[in-house]
């Protein structure tokens, strides 16, 4: 498939889901709060159709949310049934899902492959033992480790979500959980900051003292390294933040509307010092679409470089693309 990949996302909150992370509380973050149901998913898809920009060719239906492997296995059924019926008519190229590392095996796959399931993104979050444990998450890294595994043998698309400012997690520990995933070459990846939300266990520890939350800068600071390490391990990085929450259901943590750009910016600035030389003046290149992450908010990669004595000009190369940056000498 060429051209820009969407989701219709189908969002099935904490159904399947045989525990309660500490972190978390889908119906905050997503907003949604019932289950949906068959009918759910045909109008998301007739929604969508109404886009002027709708391109049946790289547009999936995605059930996000909750561990949708796990789930009722009929009422699973149901929303793929559903799904299906786009798949085969061709409004849909396929189905992605989203769900837990230990809700995987061979059984599941061959069902799920039978639906036009191309997709699967597994909830990582950490692979540190001890980190997953502190964090309520019922898995191991070594689940991780089968179920990718698995599901690479079995032909499907695989995408790995991990965060970053967990409970006992460190900075340290989540570059190597990086390093972990980037030896399961996953097509894809995903990487949120802990937020503490309302009602959960992250809260209570929060409020007792015994959780600090990244502040924005060390969040973001943290994923500018892990975007380079996945952008030079050639893995595609869909998403930085969570897309939205509920302003009620905020405590604390690094949220940031604008997450993702704040983090490229920093990429781009991380890239840049490692390109230049000698002090002085200079002429850095990128993609059109990456000008403003390369100048920074409020100039603010421009003038960090300036204070370490490089004088930055930045110019649109219509040649490069995705995060690529030239740096040439200038008088």
């Amino acid at each position: 498939m060429s051209g820009r990949h969407a989701n219709i996302s189908v969002f099935v909150p904490h159904i399947g889901c045989p525990n309660m992370c500490s972190f978390c509380d889908q119906r905050h973050i997503t907003g949604a709060h019932a289950a949906p149901g068959s009918e759910d998913v045909v109008s998301a898809v007739k929604n969508a159709k109404k886009s002027k920009n709708y391109d049946p060719e790289n547009t999936e239906i995605a059930f996000f949310g909750g561990s949708f492997t796990a789930i009722n296995r009929n009422y699973m059924l149901t929303l793929l049934e559903a799904a299906y019926s786009f798949v085969e008519s061709g409004d849909v190229a396929g189905i992605r899902i989203s769900t837990r590392p230990d809700a995987i095996d061979g059984e599941i796959l061959t069902l799920l492959k039978s639906y036009g399931v191309t997709a699967i993104e597994l909830g990582a979050q950490s692979m540190d033992d001890k980190v997953l444990l502190k964090n309520n998450r019922g898995h191991t890294s070594q689940d991780v480790i089968n179920a990718s595994n698995l599901i690479k043998e079995y032909g499907f698309s695989l995408g790995l979500q991990m965060m970053t400012g967990l409970f006992g997690d460190s900075d340290k520990k989540t570059l190597e959980t990086a390093k972990s995933i980037i030896k399961l070459a996953p097509q894809t990846v995903r990487i949120y900051p802990t937020i503490v939300l309302k009602g959960t266990d992250l809260a209570a520890l929060y409020a007792d003292g015994h959780y600090k939350p990244q502040t924005l800068e060390e969040a973001v600071n943290i994923c500018s390294k892990l975007l380079l390490m996945f952008s030079t391990a050639g893995i595609k990085v869909i998403r930085l933040g969570l897309h939205s929450i509920e302003k009620e259901a905020y405590v604390a943590g690094p949220w940031h509307p604008a997450f993702s750009e704040l983090c490229l910016s920093g990429l781009f600035y991380k890239k840049a010092l490692d390109l230049l030389g000698e002090k002085g003046n200079y002429n850095l290149y990128v993609s059109p679409e990456n000008i403003s992450k390369m100048i920074g908010q409020k100039r603010g990669n421009i003038e960090k470089l300036k204070a370490l004595g490089y004088n930055c000009r930045v110019f649109a190369a219509d040649h490069l693309n995705d995060n690529d940056i030239i740096a040439e000498r200038s008088e």
